[in-house]
């Protein structure tokens, strides 16, 4: 036996679960995601999505629709008759008409405790408040922002310096081989529902351009856990003069360290910053058009001497 199943998703993190979905003999039906976007040097090519690639590799239909506002849209949708829609980070708001258009409705994977960190950004969000753990979880959707009741979850915990990158990885892979399970306990009927607490809510808002910087006035601990957050991208930022221009430098991953001065001051010569309470070692960073470096090569091409100031 196998599902019918529309697949809804877009970046590198849904990926694997399209494959997990089709490794494991589901009739996938169709694929949702979001148009291609300019991308290139100059923005000049149109870059189809990670799940959009996928889909054509494995033979699949693709739909890039810009929203289901037009009725022919949501009875396309329909049409396909499908048993249930597994929605990965897809990245559009899913009416009613579309959460009701399969047999036994759409079922998401979500990358956080919920709920806990509901919205767009629950991996960087979770490690820029200091979690010590999170995980995936399987719910079914329902009108609201990730408030539908909870299938499946899958822990992990946060280490002290793991990034969002690496946290992505992981999470990516386990949800696949949970959303995968998911489908086998709704195929055979076993996939009980439970509503979410109505207590711990927080909201895992998008992340702006402008929560990039990094403050040095905080506590090391949240320093530390803020570039951890937005490692490798968009990647947490200081300035420093060098040669009397200042350059703007990327960390993409720091541990904290001991050390005493003025927030934003280099207390060594190997990078220790100085916070507003304690201080951080940067140990990989990456100057604008550079490549990511390990400290010490780093400084080889960029001198940074102890009493620097960074802003």
């Amino acid at each position: 036996m196998s599902l019918r199943i529309i697949f809804m998703g877009t970046p590198e993190f849904s990926v694997p679960t399209l494959r997990a979905l089709v490794d494991a003999g589901h009739t996938i039906l169709a694929v949702y995601t979001q148009p291609p976007r300019p991308g290139g040097r100059r923005g000049l090519d149109l870059q189809k999505s990670a799940v959009h690639q996928a889909a054509e590799l494995l033979g699949i239909p693709v739909f890039t629709p810009l929203n289901f506002k037009d009725p022919e849209e949501r009875e396309r949708f329909k049409a396909h008759d499908a048993d249930v829609a597994v929605v990965v980070a897809y990245g559009l708001l899913l009416p009613e008409a579309i959460l009701t258009g399969t047999r036994h409705g759409c079922y998401n994977g979500h990358a956080s405790l919920l709920p806990r960190w509901r919205g767009a950004a629950p991996i960087q969000r979770a490690i820029m408040a200091g979690d010590e753990k999170t995980g995936m979880m399987v719910m079914k959707m329902d009108k609201g922002l990730d408030t539908g009741p909870v299938a499946l979850t899958s822990e992990v915990e946060i280490g002290a310096n793991t990034t969002a990158g690496e946290l992505h990885d992981k999470l990516m892979h386990l949800g696949a081989k949970l959303m995968a399970e998911a489908m086998v306990k709704l195929e055979v009927g076993d996939l009980p529902l439970t509503p979410q607490p109505s207590e711990g809510v927080l909201y895992a808002a998008k992340i702006d351009k402008g929560e990039t910087r990094i403050d040095f006035s905080r506590d090391a601990v949240e320093v530390h856990n803020h570039i951890r957050g937005l490692a490798p991208f968009p990647g947490a930022w200081f300035e420093v003069a060098v040669a009397g221009k200042p350059e703007r430098v990327k960390v993409l991953a720091c541990e904290l360290a001991q050390g005493s001065g003025s927030p934003g001051e280099l207390v060594t010569d190997d990078l220790v910053v100085a916070c507003g309470t304690g201080a951080v070692r940067l140990t990989r960073l990456q100057k604008a058009g550079g490549k990511p470096l390990p400290a010490p090569d780093f400084l080889r091409g960029t001198p940074l001497a102890s009493g620097s100031r960074l802003s």
